[in-house]
Protein backbone atom coordinates (compact mmCIF):
# COMPACT_ATOMS: atom_id res chain seq x y z
CA UNK A 1 0.00 0.00 0.00
CA UNK A 2 1.36 3.42 -0.98
CA UNK A 3 0.61 6.46 1.19
CA UNK A 4 1.47 9.79 -0.44
CA UNK A 5 3.36 12.27 1.72
CA UNK A 6 1.48 15.45 2.48
CA UNK A 7 -1.95 14.28 1.26
CA UNK A 8 -2.28 10.86 2.86
CA UNK A 9 -3.89 9.51 -0.32
CA UNK A 10 -3.48 5.73 -0.46
CA UNK A 11 -3.14 3.34 -3.36
CA UNK A 12 -2.88 -0.44 -3.22
CA UNK A 13 -0.74 -2.27 -5.74
CA UNK A 14 -0.05 -5.98 -6.08
CA UNK A 15 2.83 -8.08 -7.24
CA UNK A 16 2.81 -8.35 -11.01
CA UNK A 17 1.63 -4.79 -11.63
CA UNK A 18 4.05 -2.29 -13.23
CA UNK A 19 3.77 0.12 -10.28
CA UNK A 20 4.75 -2.67 -7.89
CA UNK A 21 7.81 -3.51 -10.00
CA UNK A 22 8.89 0.17 -10.09
CA UNK A 23 8.53 0.51 -6.32
CA UNK A 24 10.44 -2.73 -5.77
CA UNK A 25 13.32 -1.45 -7.92
CA UNK A 26 13.33 1.99 -6.29
CA UNK A 27 12.97 1.03 -2.63
CA UNK A 28 14.78 -2.34 -2.71
CA UNK A 29 12.84 -3.92 0.19
CA UNK A 30 15.20 -6.91 0.37
CA UNK A 31 18.16 -4.64 1.22
CA UNK A 32 19.28 -5.59 4.75
CA UNK A 33 22.13 -3.14 5.37
CA UNK A 34 22.16 0.46 6.53
CA UNK A 35 24.14 3.57 5.62
CA UNK A 36 25.20 6.49 7.79
CA UNK A 37 22.94 9.52 7.67
CA UNK A 38 23.24 12.92 9.37
CA UNK A 39 22.71 12.79 13.14
CA UNK A 40 19.57 14.96 12.96
CA UNK A 41 17.97 12.41 10.63
CA UNK A 42 18.37 9.65 13.21
CA UNK A 43 16.68 11.93 15.75
CA UNK A 44 13.66 12.41 13.47
CA UNK A 45 14.59 15.66 11.68
CA UNK A 46 14.82 14.22 8.19
CA UNK A 47 13.40 15.77 4.99
CA UNK A 48 9.69 15.54 4.25
CA UNK A 49 8.50 12.05 3.34
CA UNK A 50 7.51 11.87 -0.34
CA UNK A 51 5.75 8.53 0.03
CA UNK A 52 5.40 5.63 2.44
CA UNK A 53 5.08 2.05 1.25
CA UNK A 54 3.76 -0.63 3.60
CA UNK A 55 4.78 -4.04 2.25
CA UNK A 56 2.29 -6.76 3.13
CA UNK A 57 1.91 -10.46 2.53
CA UNK A 58 -1.64 -11.62 1.86
CA UNK A 59 -3.07 -15.10 2.20
CA UNK A 60 -1.63 -15.90 5.62
CA UNK A 61 -3.26 -17.26 8.76
CA UNK A 62 -5.97 -19.83 9.16
CA UNK A 63 -6.30 -23.09 11.02
CA UNK A 64 -4.69 -24.11 13.39
CA UNK A 65 -3.10 -20.71 14.12
CA UNK A 66 -6.37 -18.77 14.07
CA UNK A 67 -10.00 -19.78 14.27
CA UNK A 68 -10.64 -18.73 10.67
CA UNK A 69 -10.32 -20.32 7.26
CA UNK A 70 -6.87 -20.06 5.67
CA UNK A 71 -5.88 -17.16 3.44
CA UNK A 72 -7.90 -14.31 4.86
CA UNK A 73 -5.25 -12.42 6.80
CA UNK A 74 -2.54 -9.97 5.75
CA UNK A 75 0.83 -9.70 7.47
CA UNK A 76 2.63 -6.36 7.47
CA UNK A 77 6.21 -7.23 6.55
CA UNK A 78 7.99 -3.86 6.45
CA UNK A 79 7.55 -0.13 5.94
CA UNK A 80 9.69 2.01 3.63
CA UNK A 81 9.64 5.79 3.30
CA UNK A 82 11.17 7.78 0.46
CA UNK A 83 12.81 11.10 1.36
CA UNK A 84 14.97 13.39 -0.77
CA UNK A 85 18.03 15.15 0.67
CA UNK A 86 18.81 18.81 -0.11
CA UNK A 87 21.34 17.72 -2.74
CA UNK A 88 18.62 15.69 -4.54
CA UNK A 89 19.79 12.26 -3.35
CA UNK A 90 16.84 9.91 -2.77
CA UNK A 91 17.00 7.98 0.51
CA UNK A 92 14.91 5.08 1.78
CA UNK A 93 14.07 4.97 5.49
CA UNK A 94 13.11 1.38 6.37
CA UNK A 95 11.46 -0.16 9.38
CA UNK A 96 11.92 -3.93 8.91
CA UNK A 97 9.38 -4.80 11.64
CA UNK A 98 6.77 -2.03 11.93
CA UNK A 99 4.58 -4.12 14.25
CA UNK A 100 7.34 -4.12 16.90
CA UNK A 101 8.13 -0.95 18.82
CA UNK A 102 11.90 -0.72 18.54
CA UNK A 103 14.53 1.64 17.21
CA UNK A 104 15.61 -0.58 14.30
CA UNK A 105 15.43 2.01 11.52
CA UNK A 106 17.69 1.53 8.50
CA UNK A 107 18.70 3.94 5.75
CA UNK A 108 20.02 3.40 2.24
CA UNK A 109 20.27 5.38 -0.98
CA UNK A 110 17.77 4.68 -3.76
CA UNK A 111 18.90 4.40 -7.41
CA UNK A 112 19.17 8.02 -8.58
CA UNK A 113 18.44 7.33 -12.27
CA UNK A 114 15.21 5.46 -11.51
CA UNK A 115 14.14 8.10 -9.00
CA UNK A 116 14.75 10.90 -11.54
CA UNK A 117 12.72 9.07 -14.20
CA UNK A 118 9.76 8.47 -11.86
CA UNK A 119 9.99 11.99 -10.44
CA UNK A 120 9.91 13.57 -13.93
CA UNK A 121 6.75 11.56 -14.64
CA UNK A 122 5.36 12.95 -11.34
CA UNK A 123 4.62 9.45 -10.03
CA UNK A 124 6.26 10.02 -6.64
CA UNK A 125 4.35 13.05 -5.38
CA UNK A 126 5.53 16.65 -5.38
CA UNK A 127 8.55 17.78 -3.42
CA UNK A 128 6.19 20.15 -1.56
CA UNK A 129 4.04 17.21 -0.46
CA UNK A 130 1.40 17.54 -3.17
CA UNK A 131 -0.43 14.67 -4.74
CA UNK A 132 1.21 12.22 -7.06
CA UNK A 133 0.64 13.10 -10.68
CA UNK A 134 -1.86 11.25 -12.81
CA UNK A 135 -1.00 9.85 -16.21
CA UNK A 136 -2.47 12.97 -17.84
CA UNK A 137 -0.40 15.31 -15.64
CA UNK A 138 2.71 13.31 -16.46
CA UNK A 139 2.02 13.63 -20.20
CA UNK A 140 1.48 9.89 -20.54
CA UNK A 141 -1.44 8.40 -22.44
CA UNK A 142 -4.22 7.45 -20.09
CA UNK A 143 -7.85 6.33 -20.10
CA UNK A 144 -10.61 8.65 -21.24
CA UNK A 145 -13.28 9.99 -18.93
CA UNK A 146 -15.88 7.37 -19.98
CA UNK A 147 -13.40 4.55 -19.45
CA UNK A 148 -12.67 5.85 -15.94
CA UNK A 149 -16.38 5.88 -15.07
CA UNK A 150 -16.74 2.26 -16.22
CA UNK A 151 -13.64 1.30 -14.27
CA UNK A 152 -14.96 2.96 -11.10
CA UNK A 153 -18.37 1.30 -11.50
CA UNK A 154 -16.77 -2.10 -12.13
CA UNK A 155 -14.45 -1.61 -9.17
CA UNK A 156 -17.37 -0.76 -6.87
CA UNK A 157 -19.34 -3.75 -8.12
CA UNK A 158 -16.32 -6.02 -7.64
CA UNK A 159 -15.77 -4.66 -4.14
CA UNK A 160 -19.42 -5.24 -3.21
CA UNK A 161 -19.37 -8.77 -4.64
CA UNK A 162 -16.13 -9.54 -2.82
CA UNK A 163 -17.47 -8.21 0.49
CA UNK A 164 -20.69 -10.22 0.08
CA UNK A 165 -18.73 -13.35 -0.78
CA UNK A 166 -16.50 -12.85 2.23
CA UNK A 167 -19.51 -12.50 4.54
CA UNK A 168 -21.07 -15.68 3.12
CA UNK A 169 -17.81 -17.62 3.53
CA UNK A 170 -17.36 -16.37 7.10
CA UNK A 171 -20.95 -17.29 7.94
CA UNK A 172 -20.43 -20.79 6.50
CA UNK A 173 -17.13 -21.15 8.37
CA UNK A 174 -18.75 -20.07 11.64
CA UNK A 175 -21.22 -22.99 11.56
CA UNK A 176 -20.69 -25.59 14.24
CA UNK A 177 -19.55 -28.33 11.86
CA UNK A 178 -17.29 -26.13 9.72
CA UNK A 179 -13.51 -26.29 9.96
CA UNK A 180 -11.17 -29.01 11.00
CA UNK A 181 -12.47 -31.98 13.00
CA UNK A 182 -12.81 -31.12 16.67
CA UNK A 183 -12.60 -34.74 17.78
CA UNK A 184 -10.61 -37.77 16.75
CA UNK A 185 -11.00 -38.75 13.10
CA UNK A 186 -14.06 -40.92 12.50
CA UNK A 187 -13.97 -43.94 10.28
CA UNK A 188 -17.03 -45.50 8.73
CA UNK A 189 -17.08 -48.86 6.96
CA UNK A 190 -19.46 -49.17 4.05
CA UNK A 191 -20.51 -52.52 2.68
CA UNK A 192 -20.47 -52.15 -1.11
CA UNK A 193 -22.02 -55.58 -1.79
CA UNK A 194 -25.52 -54.59 -0.78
Amino acid sequence: MIVEGGTGRTTAVRSGQPAFARLWQLLEPTYRGTERVPEEWTEGNFPQVRLTVVWGLSGVGGWPTTNRPPGGDVAVERQDQLVVAEDGTPWVRSDPTPAVEDDDIRWHRAPRSLFDRLDRARLLGDAEGGTAGSAAAAGLPGPGRGEVRWAVAAGALGLAAGAGGTLLIRRAAARREAGPPREEPRQVLIDLDE
